[in-house]
């Protein structure tokens, strides 16, 4: 069972508190993380991400701490965010090459899998730049399905998809969800959608 485990998390922009001494332990399964505009959903996932660094406080994923093991923290955990893909001058195909090289648990068929159900194939050798913020998303969000980590944080997922993406992005959540062997944390203000077991819920105050 993996565990992400926070404590004492505190972080402010400027003279704006967002967390101030806050502990959580995620387990196994899909934590849904709700709450409303300027709450802090995406700003705790970058802090879970590493993208951003707290004031205080320590995270951790099977013992691995983020301040003091930074590189072997980020392997565990894979951050998609809600806006575009960095590295937008390479296609999804060398997209995916490169997330390939930095997660040991890379899954080719998974991959295989989502770039169908995503509908990916006629756009796998354009350059991101020149795609729509769908389609950007959709190569966002296969990475994140693909890459295999012990944690894995989505903001906002159900943005900018086709409602045939939307069924798939459920179906594998609920897959995911169901299996119980990782921690999923999706940050959304949407339904998730009916059959995806919740193994928790956080409510974020504005």
């Amino acid at each position: 069972m993996t565990e992400l485990q926070v404590r004492d998390l505190s972080f402010s922009y400027g003279d704006r508190p967002m967390f101030d001494g806050w502990s959580a332990a995620f387990g196994s399964g899909l934590t849904w993380l709700r709450g409303g505009n300027g709450s802090g959903k995406s700003t705790l996932l970058k802090l879970l991400a590493g993208a951003l660094r707290p004031a205080a406080g320590q995270v951790a994923v099977e013992g691995v701490v983020q301040e003091t093991q930074p590189m072997d923290y980020r392997r565990r955990v894979f951050w998609c965010g809600p806006g575009p893909v960095a590295f937008d001058h390479l296609s999804p195909q060398e997209y995916f090459a490169f997330i390939r090289g930095l997660y040991a648990g890379w899954d080719d068929a998974a991959m295989a899998h989502h770039i169908a159900g995503f509908g990916l194939a006629p756009h796998l050798h354009s350059p991101l730049r020149t795609l729509s913020t769908g389609t950007q998303r959709k190569t966002w969000l296969t990475a994140a399905l693909c890459a295999g980590t012990p944690v894995t944080l989505l903001d906002e997922p159900l943005n900018a998809l086709d409602a045939a993406s939307l069924m798939h992005l459920r179906s594998s959540l609920a897959r995911h969800a169901s299996e119980g062997l990782r921690v999923w944390i999706v940050a959304t203000h949407e339904a998730l959608g009916e059959g995806i077991a919740i193994a928790g819920h956080i409510e974020l105050a504005a």
